[in-house]
């Protein structure tokens, strides 16, 4: 059977209206999805109609009436060969109609395209599969009980046996091991020590730190703070006029000269006479 393809406008007539903007219609009368069929609404009849043309886009030619078969007159409708102008933004209304139509859908159908899975958590290591801290002399004792094994027990001595690859400076692959791991340990060693001396000394600082204010206080108390004055005074001569050499001479109470200072109070009372006089005389 053949296949029917859609008819083609290759009609430059248009209906010599004013072209029909996209962005004045609603969003659902037409379809501008890319890689489907356009279409739209026709505004006078009001049925869906393909929109033809590649640069000129136009309604498609179409009858008022869908009943042209059943004996009905064929006329045309007005919104034929209706100049279509896309005028919007297709990939926002592309975003804006997959929305709606999400929200349309119900419940029960709004599934995710891809299901995501919550990883279930690893399983925990075995306690005897735990490997523990290596140091210097653990990978050392390692190394040494293997070679030893390997190299002082012959094939003929009583015993368990160990590795007989280990034989001068080839190892097998757990001498290998045991060997890189020595190595590493031993290659990592100043560095270890430069913190263990160092977490040593903040300790002592900190300890330092913590114990000096009690045992100044204990000396102090020992000693005892006028006992102490006392001993000083006595080995130094005294400053006339001081009390002591920490507190410093001490600071007449009087003046020295007694009519200077009165005459002296008496010039400033009249001062600050005459300037209170001025100051409410402006006033």
């Amino acid at each position: 059977m053949p296949r029917i393809r859609p008819g083609r406008n290759r009609s430059k007539n248009t209906n010599r209206r004013a072209a029909l903007l996209l962005s004045k219609m609603a969003p659902e009368d037409f379809n501008v999805r890319p890689g489907e069929v356009k279409s739209i609404a026709c505004p006078d009849c009001r049925t869906w109609r393909r929109i033809m043309g590649d640069k000129v886009l136009k309604i498609r030619e179409h009858c008022v009436s869908d009943k042209v078969a059943e004996g009905e007159k064929h006329a045309l409708c007005p919104g034929t060969d209706q100049v279509v102008e896309i005028d919007i933004d297709v990939r926002k209304w592309q975003v804006e109609q997959d929305r709606l139509l999400r929200d349309a859908m119900p419940q029960d159908n709004r599934r995710a395209a891809q299901q995501f899975y919550k990883p279930l958590p690893a399983p925990a290591t075995p306690v005897s599969r735990m490997n523990a801290e290596i140091t210097l002399e653990s990978a050392r004792q390692a190394y040494l009980t293997h070679r030893t094994r390997s190299v002082g027990l012959g094939r003929s001595a009583a015993g368990p046996q160990g590795c007989i690859r280990c034989i001068g400076k080839e190892h097998c692959t757990d001498g290998r091991v045991l060997a890189r791991r020595y190595v590493l340990a031993l290659q990592e060693e100043p560095a270890r020590r430069e913190a263990r001396e160092q977490l040593e000394r903040q300790e002592q600082r900190a300890t330092r730190k913590q114990t000096a204010p009690a045992v100044r206080k204990a000396q102090w108390a020992k000693r005892g703070g006028e006992a102490v004055e006392k001993a000083n005074n006595s080995c130094a001569e005294r400053i006339s006029g001081s009390l002591s050499e920490f507190r410093g001479p001490g600071l007449p109470k009087e003046p020295e000269h007694l009519e200077r200072h009165d005459r002296r109070q008496a010039e400033l009372g009249e001062h600050y006479a005459a300037r209170k006089a001025a100051a409410s005389s402006a006033a």
